[in-house]
């Protein structure tokens, strides 16, 4: 075998271990024998107990508001935080502030749950909607800002420098040159920010409370209670999703591409 087919081999054995799971999981949501072995026909009928189940529509909808808000707001968050660690001169508390800002992405999802739920009970926030959006914030906010700064990098100072001497004023700066530069990676943020709010568990799990789901710890109440083809109907719903959400992601930053490429070569002129 040549060499330069190891990669590739070793790139479709990976892919396989990877994705045999999820395609095993979805094949049994089509079993009508009510079981992950000896399929027996095709059947609907997993998936429409999930779309009469009202419980899990509403679950489904508090992971959505969840994710979406979540994902907004920390946006905002990001770029600001990205924009404040751009503009620290000094390399010592540059490196500082992006080693805090680190912290929560490289911390065990145990912990941080933990750590959101004791402050929580500390200040009196009630566990349930508010607890979870703060805690989905607080850990999507440094994902933006590790997605926006290597754009901010890339930007030339003398773009801000020619629309300070046009007269632009810092607002016009941010709005009508920063943003629409640094748009792929707040694009890129906030779609990392969804996913990230859409699987997440440990953090979740710790700062739900009764009353209150979303579907990664309602998934996992189920499964504890047994193998039931809802379940896999349910993952296959939200993998097909995620697909949706990359493909989307994907065109959108193809766009920004053929913009920025357009745009270059019009300065060029």
């Amino acid at each position: 075998m040549k060499p330069a087919k190891l990669p590739n081999l070793y790139l479709i054995v990976v892919f396989i271990i990877l994705y045999a799971p999820i395609f095993y999981l979805i094949f049994y949501s089509f079993n009508s024998g009510g079981a992950m072995r000896n399929f027996e026909g095709f059947t609907w009928e997993w998936y429409e107990e999930v779309f009469a189940d009202t419980r899990l529509l509403i679950i489904v909808l508090n992971t959505f508001v969840i994710a979406l808000l979540s994902s907004a707001i920390s946006v905002i968050f990001g770029i600001a935080g990205a924009l404040a660690i751009h503009y620290v001169r000094r390399r010592q508390p540059k490196n500082a502030l992006l080693s805090l800002n680190n912290v929560l992405i490289v911390s065990p999802d145990v912990i941080i749950g933990a750590s959101f739920l004791i402050l929580f009970t500390i200040i009196g926030i009630k566990l349930g909607f508010v607890s979870v959006l703060l805690s989905h914030i607080a850990f999507s906010v440094p994902i933006v800002v590790i997605m926006v700064l290597p754009k901010l990098q890339e930007m030339s100072p003398t773009l801000i420098d020619a629309a300070r001497d046009l007269g632009a004023s810092s607002w016009h700066v941010l709005t009508r040159v920063i943003i629409p530069f640094i748009k792929p990676g707040i694009f890129a943020g906030f779609f990392m920010a969804l996913t990230y709010s859409l699987d997440d568990f440990a953090v979740t799990f710790f700062v739900t409370g009764n009353g209150f789901s979303t579907l990664s710890v309602e998934i996992y109440s189920r499964a504890r209670q047994g193998i039931a083809l809802s379940i896999n109907a349910l993952s296959t719903l939200i993998f097909l999703f995620t697909i949706l959400l990359v493909i989307g992601y994907y065109f959108i930053n193809q766009r920004n591409n053929r913009t920025s490429a357009r745009a270059r070569a019009e300065g060029r002129r």
